[in-house]
């Protein structure tokens, strides 16, 4: 999904679980999450709002859009993961150019890496009952 219209730019990110909803329009940088503060929703954690932030430095065009984001599912890490995608992939909607420097700063890349389903006969994905010889 990534649709256009009206400066408005929408874009989805995901990382395991977590599905991020991302919508770029011009402004001074405010990060919104579930209609809080990005900050705020992020738990102050520095390294989750520059992550989050990312795509938009690497082009210096932190103070250039809003990130407004709708997400759900997974933990802090993933939805973080998730949204620096989804902006990712909004800024590639806005412009062509901008997918050279985002793809070679592996932005655009999605991490397939999600959890193993448990398998029949064992304790979790891999782990097994311990053996007993006799």
């Amino acid at each position: 999904m990534s649709l256009s219209t009206n400066s408005v730019h929408y874009a989805v990110g995901r990382r395991k679980k977590a599905v991020a909803r991302v919508s770029l329009t011009p402004g001074d940088g405010k990060l919104i999450v579930n209609k809080r503060p990005g900050a705020s929703y992020l738990l102050y954690n520095s390294e989750y709002i520059n992550s989050s932030k990312a795509p938009l430095v690497a082009l210096g065009l932190e103070n250039s859009y809003n990130i407004d984001v709708n997400t759900r599912g997974g933990g802090l890490r993933g939805q973080a993961d998730a949204i620096k995608l989804g902006v990712a992939r909004a800024l590639c909607n806005i412009s062509d150019e901008n997918r050279g420097c985002l793809k070679a700063e592996g932005f655009l890349v999605r991490d397939a890496r999600t959890k193993e389903r448990k398998k029949y006969g064992l304790r979790k994905a891999r782990k097994a009952p311990q053996y007993s010889k006799r």
